[in-house]
Parts: structure tokens; C-alpha cells; sequence
């Protein structure tokens, strides 16, 4: 059933005024100049307790030195296993490790080198770049072939489309289960049971789908994922990302950064590797701490919410952002460049518009809207629902509207590094 949608702004008002999410505003900082925050890029905001929990941190480290690593060494399995909770993973199969590219190569090395007599990669053309990058560095460091398939940005690959490019050549199949540019969601158990049928190991970029869209990593029959620490999960510029390697898979795989934070017994010093056993092994060098601190801080209001009503809400939101954008943006040469259907949408929406960029900068600099950018002519915008107002939406899509239909959104100003 599509999700309600307010019609007027004084509905959008009273959505907001029966939102039982509401309260959750208050435990983000809400600055940022006054204007709309949609950016779909990769840092939500900061949470109140993040700066009390590094303080705490900083205290730590100051009045207990060394002695600190007594409560900290455990801290990536701790901060893994409640993430896991987000993304439907039981206790020791998530862990918090390195960047999301390090562990997305960390685990593609290791799928492949169980299943040495398979040459066969398959993966998205249209999937963020660093996937893509990795999955080519991966193919020429095995020498194996690397199969990308494509489909239209604002539909994205269907399970038949995945199904047709597997065979018994195939180790590895790696997508991301929410495209980062239109938003299209993948059947993460579909394409799994698919895979599976043919013996290949899947391994899922969950950066744009972990704590905005309902996962059941377990349920699903999940083999391996990867997913950021910035983006919904709050945990500030730079955030530690996270890695889950099913239970079934733990005396199967061994990954291939062999590190002393991955051994078995680490202060012993040995001679020689052996790694842990679990999904510990797929640790690698000390973790940062300030890091993981800032992170478990993040994710504190997404697990006091729970995801299924955070989906509920943010299907709200996305639907009411389609709608605003087809009655207002339309007229203005504009189109939705994400999924129609709500069901195969996630938590951002797409605008494609000949002058996204200049609109976006406008909308920046003049303090009305913070969207981002995509090239070659997508304005992203992603409300978060457990900060974002319906009111927030519907004012966004009006001042997008001003811009783009105003002269100035016709010249485009010189591109920036970060858009």
C-alpha cells in the first residue's frame, strides 16, 4: 500500500504535529545556518551525546593512558553487535574495521580465495565508484573476469537481470542494496537465493540502506556485507565502517590483511599468524577509539526508534518529495530519476535537471536547501526521518522550485572539489 501523503502544507504541518518520531529531534543538533538539511551525501548530523561521549573518551585516555585499552579493546565488537541490530545481524558477526573500500576489498579477497576454481565477478556498472574500483582491482589481482551488467539508473537491476549473468564460473557477486545515485533497492534475499543456486558468495555495500531501510541480514541468508559509519549511522566525517560475515562462513574464509588485532592470542607476540577465530579475524590494525565512540553515540537514537518505523516514516517523506517534485519541479524541465514504485525506492530521491548543479550551489549558498550533487545533472535529496519535518519537505521542494525557475540557475558556476 503506498504510503500517506499530505496534500497541502497545513497537512504536512499536521503530519508533523501527530509524527511520533518527533520527540527524536531533539536528540540531534539542528544548526546549519537555517537551511533545509537534504544532503544525501555521507554525513548525517550530530547527535546530543556524541560530544559528552568523546568527552568521556578524552578523559579516559587522559587520566587512565595505557589503562584505557582494559574497556576499549573490546569496543569494535561491541559497537559491531549493535549495529548488527540495525541490519538484522545476531551478536558476533558485525564488527567496526577500517573504511568501508578496505573492508569491501578485505572480503572480496577472501570469498574469492575460498573458491579458487571460480574466475567470475559480477557487479553493478551503475554502483558507487570505490565498488566498482575495488571489484576491478580484485579482478586483476586474481586474474579473473570481471562481468558489470547495466540497466536504466532510475529502475535498477532486476533479479532476472542478475539471475541471467550467473553461472558455475561465478565466485563472487557484489551490488550496493541501495543505489547511491537514484535510490533503486535491490531484493537482497532474492538476489542471494539466486546467487546461491549456483554456489556464488554475495557480498552487499550497505551504505546507503543501514539504519533507513529494514535488513534481516541473518533472515535473508546473507553471506557478507559492508556498510559506512557517517551516513545514517551519524558517526560524524570519517566514521569507522562496519563488516558482517555470516556465522556459516567464519571457518570458511580467512581474510587476507593479516593483522595483530585479528590474532589469536595478540599479546603473546608469536612467530607466526593465527587468526582469531570468528568474525574477529577480520580485524586488522588497533582500532580508533575517539572514532568508535563518536559512532555508538550515532547509532543511540536509531536503536531507541527502532528501523521499521524509521522505513515507515521515511517512505512518507520520499513519496512526498516524488509528489512536490512532480507538481512543482516538472513544469521546470525536471524529472524523478529514482524508482516510481515506492516499494523498489529507499530513502533518497533523485532529481535530474539539465542545471542541478547551479541549482544546488544556489540553494547552498543562498541558505534555503542543502541537496547535493551528481554528475552529470542529478540534485540528490534525502530526508532522514529521524530529524527531517514533512513541513521541511514540502518548503525544500518549493525553494527548489524558485531557483530553477529563476535566471541565475541557468549559468553554471565552476564545479567544486566536494559536490
Amino acid at each position: 500500500m503506498p504510503p500517506a501523503v499530505p496534500q497541502t502544507r497545513k497537512e504536512a504541518e499536521e503530519a508533523d504535529r501527530l509524527d511520533p518520531l518527533a520527540q527524536y529531534r531533539s536528540y540531534f543538533h539542528l544548526s546549519g545556518g537555517g537551511a533545509i538539511y537534504l544532503d544525501g551525501n555521507s554525513l548525517g548530523r550530530q547527535t546530543t551525546a556524541t560530544a559528552g561521549a568523546m568527552r568521556e573518551a578524552l578523559d579516559q585516555w587522559r587520566e587512565q593512558l595505557v589503562g584505557g585499552w582494559d574497556h576499549w579493546a573490546e569496543l569494535p565488537k561491541l559497537v559491531g553487535d549493535r549495529i548488527g541490530t540495525l541490519i538484522g545481524a545476531t551478536a558476533g558477526q558485525v564488527v567496526v574495521s577500517d573504511s568501508t573500500t578496505v573492508n569491501l576489498y578485505k572480503l572480496g579477497v577472501a570469498a574469492l580465495d575460498a573458491q579458487v576454481d571460480r574466475r567470475v565477478i559480477v557487479g553493478d556498472a551503475n554502483d558507487f565508484p570505490t565498488v566498482r574500483y575495488v571489484l576491478q582491482g580484485l579482478a586483476a589481482r586474481e586474474n579473473c573476469r570481471l562481468r558489470l551488467l547495466s540497466a536504466a539508473p532510475s529502475e535498477g537491476l532486476s533479479v532476472d537481470a542478475v539471475s541471467s549473468a550467473l553461472d558455475d564460473d561465478v565466485a563472487l557477486v557484489c551490488f550496493s542494496a541501495v543505489n547511491y545515485r537514484s535510490g533503486a533497492v535491490m531484493d537482497l534475499r532474492e538476489v542471494t537465493e539466486a546467487a546461491h543456486r549456483f554456489g556464488s558468495l554475495v557480498l552487499w555495500d550497505l551504505s546507503h540502506a543501514a539504519g533507513a531501510l529494514p535488513l534481516a541480514l541473518d533472515e535473508q541468508g546473507a553471506d557478507l556485507a559492508v556498510g559506512c559509519g557517517y551516513k545514517y549511522l551519524n558517526g560524524g566525517p570519517g566514521a569507522p565502517a562496519f563488516l558482517y560475515v555470516s556465522s556459516r562462513l567464519h571457518g570458511l574464509l580467512r581474510q587476507p590483511i593479516w593483522g595483530w588485532w585479528g590474532q589469536a592470542d595478540q599479546f603473546a607476540m608469536a612467530e607466526d599468524y593465527e587468526p582469531v577465530g570468528g568474525v574477529g579475524q577480520f580485524l586488522t590494525g588497533t582500532p580508533a577509539v575517539l572514532g568508535l565512540v563518536a559512532l555508538d553515540a550515532g547509532i543511540g537514537p536509531l536503536m531507541a526508534v527502532g528501523v521499521p518505523s524509521l522505513w515507515e516514516k521515511g517512505r512518507r517523506l520520499v513519496a512526498l518529495l516524488a509528489a512536490r517534485a512532480s507538481a512543482r519541479l516538472a513544469p521546470l524541465q525536471a524529472t524523478i530519476a529514482s524508482p516510481a514504485d515506492p516499494d523498489k525506492r529507499g530513502a533518497h530521491l533523485a532529481i535530474a535537471h539539465p542545471h542541478a548543479w547551479a541549482a544546488t550551489r544556489l540553494l547552498i549558498d543562498h541558505r534555503l536547501v542543502v541537496p547535493d550533487f551528481r554528475a552529470p545533472n542529478i540534485m540528490r535529496l534525502a530526508p532522514v526521518p529521524i530529524y527531517t519535518q514533512f513541513v521541511e519537505v514540502w518548503d525544500a521542494l518549493e525553494h527548489i522550485a524558485a531557483v530553477l525557475d529563476g535566471p541565475a540557475a541557468h549559468f553554471d558556476p565552476p564545479r567544486k572539489g566536494v559536490t
